[in-house]
């Protein structure tokens, strides 16, 4: 097994995540079959129960792993399967140490940070660095670790510790060192200042860790001047110093890293020039070209309750990208606060109000992410409200497919007080309810998580064309309330059809409303899954339904199907086919 360790320096927010992806991404087209670890050094088991605010969107993985974002990207990148193990935090370490303690397996030695932490550390990256996440047999080539934070931390020196004497302990040529590291220009000179990275290696080499490779991040390309200097006083060689400087989007990353040969680097410190082929990365080139060349807008309104921080949504982002780069359109996402949309806001701020609804009126589509508490609820439903009467493309995720319900009870069937028990217990008309499969007062790890089955109810429903006529799909879930099943006749019979159920028929997956362009509501988080070159196909419908070509996109799903079904998915004009939930693309887009 072969190692990639990336640390960061000086500042963070340097882009280690993006960086630790592209690395794999490389190695992964150089023929390698690369897993990935996040070390997380914070004290909290998960990042289950951490603010949006805080720490950005909570990534789900298929096993109900509450983790980083930064495992989001790695599942993107290199088209993985993570597991909750992937990601590693100072809780999980220190609670799986006090465990041992407390059954007596340190048959009573004194239990210390050395040797007891930072062996368990070493040990589980062995352990986790061993189990395959691209569904094929026995262990990968190559994991590549990102340790948050950035060197010096506090709270980070018991993994750096066990990562120095784990370097010590693989050996040379099977531990690799990318530290990313800022190169900042000053206005006033506008010279490239290396004496923050020296003095970030300097304290790097000090706790017993050498860096390989210099990944430097500035605003243009270092000077030849400038890495002389680095090498001289990192000592690292000049070929091993790259830059990562400013691209327009993180899809140039790794072409990036590929034009200045990092991987020809890493696979000399590796010994794996011999096992590795060319690095191809065809595809992902002609994506980021097509990427780089939209132009023709597709403007989608985001009504969420984070919007004063885009990372709280980045999983949907990211999805709206793939789907709007499929269809060969530019995504414009307007950001509507959704407490903004409410009369209250209309009374005291009368200008934000007006502007909210400008954004909303002037969008092609619009989206209800997900989320918890009652902030924005209001503004949520108003938003669903104006989709449905005004034939305006429509994708409500977790919370934003209950307030579906919701509405749609509200102002069809006659139901004033329709709620969610979430935020009215005692409603008389509750169209969401509590159900149990987790714990309305302990949050952590309580909720239905990770991936579970969807049974698709109505063969020609839109879901079920964009899932190319799939009779069931797998997609991962958060949350903890539901629609009302005692409710569903009634709420069908009225025209909202409910085309997507789970395995027992009880819970409500996936809602379409009747005689409207794409009223679409789903139960689970289907950004989760997307790809780049396989949006997720609800997305995919959403961006189609705003651009006009959702017809052909249908078409395309169900032929598409076929294809795969007879065995020869080998490309047809579409370039495309469906599996599981993700539209598999060739890389020349949805032409319409």
């Amino acid at each position: 097994m072969k190692y990639v360790l990336v640390t960061g320096g000086v500042v963070s927010g340097l882009g280690k995540g993006v960086t630790a992806s592209s690395i794999g991404l490389l190695l992964q087209a150089c023929g390698l079959r690369v897993t990935s670890i996040k070390i997380d050094p914070y004290l909290n088991t998960d990042a289950g129960t951490m603010s949006p605010f805080e720490h950005g969107e909570v990534f789900v993985l298929d096993d109900g792993g509450e983790v980083d974002l930064d495992l989001g990207n790695y599942e993107r990148f290199l088209d993985s399967t993570l597991t909750r193990d992937n990601n590693l935090t100072t809780g999980k370490i220190y609670q799986s140490v006090i465990d041992k303690e407390r059954k007596g397996d340190y048959l009573g030695r004194t239990v210390q940070v050395v040797p007891h932490i930072t062996d368990a550390i070493q040990e589980w990256i062995e352990r986790v660095a061993n189990v395959p996440v691209d569904g094929k047999e026995g262990p990968p080539d190559v994991c590549v670790i990102e340790l948050g934070g950035t060197i010096g931390d506090i709270e980070s020196m018991p993994f750096i510790e066990a990562l120095g004497q784990f370097s010590y302990k693989v050996g040379p040529g099977n531990f690799c060192l990318v530290h990313v590291s800022l190169v900042p220009v000053l206005s006033v000179v506008g010279e490239q200042k290396t004496k923050p990275t020296q003095h970030s290696v300097r304290e790097l080499r000090s706790l017993g860790l050498t860096p390989n490779i210099l990944a430097c991040r500035s605003t243009k390309a270092l000077e030849e001047n400038v890495k002389t200097k680095l090498s001289q006083f990192c000592h690292v060689p000049e070929e091993n110093i790259v830059t990562l400087y400013d691209v327009p989007n993180i899809w140039h990353v790794p072409l990036l890293l590929r034009d200045q040969k990092a991987h020809g680097a890493i696979l000399k410190e590796l010994n794996l020039l011999g096992k590795a082929v060319e690095a191809d990365v065809t595809e992902w080139t002609e994506r980021t070209k097509i990427y780089d060349s939209l132009q023709d807008p597709v403007r989608i309104a985001m009504v969420g309750k984070y919007t004063g921080l885009t990372d709280s949504y980045l999983s949907v982002l990211k999805a709206l990208l793939h789907a709007s780069v499929a269809c060969h359109k530019k995504l414009v996402v307007e950001w509507v606060a959704a407490s903004d949309l409410e009369e209250i806001t209309a009374h005291e701020t009368p200008d934000v109000h007006k502007a909210a609804w400008d954004l909303l009126k002037g969008a092609d589509g619009i989206l209800v992410p997900g989320g918890f508490g009652d902030r924005g609820v209001q503004g949520k439903i108003l938003a669903t409200k104006y989709a449905r009467e005004n034939q305006v493309p429509f994708l409500g995720i977790c919370l934003g497919m209950q307030l579906a319900v919701v509405e749609f009870a509200r102002s069809i069937l006659g139901y004033k007080d329709a709620n969610s028990t979430e935020f009215e217990p005692e409603t008389s008309s509750p169209c969401v309810i509590f159900m149990p499969e987790g714990s309305t007062t302990h949050m952590g790890g309580t909720m239905r998580l990770g991936s579970r089955r969807t049974h698709f109810q109505v063969p020609d429903c839109k879901s079920a064309k964009l899932y190319g006529n799939a009779k069931y799909v797998d997609e991962r879930h958060r949350h903890r309330y539901e629609v009302n099943p005692d409710m569903i006749s009634e709420i069908e019979n009225a025209g909202l059809s409910f085309v997507g159920k789970d395995g027992t028929g009880r819970r409500m997956e996936i809602v379409e409303l009747q005689n409207h362009p794409y009223f679409v509501g789903v139960q689970f988080h289907p950004e989760f899954k997307s790809r780049p070159g396989k949006p997720s196909a609800l997305f995919l419908g959403l961006i189609a339904a705003a651009s006009g070509c959702l017809e052909a996109v249908l078409q395309a799903s169900v032929k598409m199907n076929k294809v795969l079904i007879n065995g020869m998915a080998n490309g047809t004009a579409m370039g495309k086919f469906y599996q599981n939930g993700n539209v598999y693309s060739n890389g020349n887009g949805l032409h319409h």
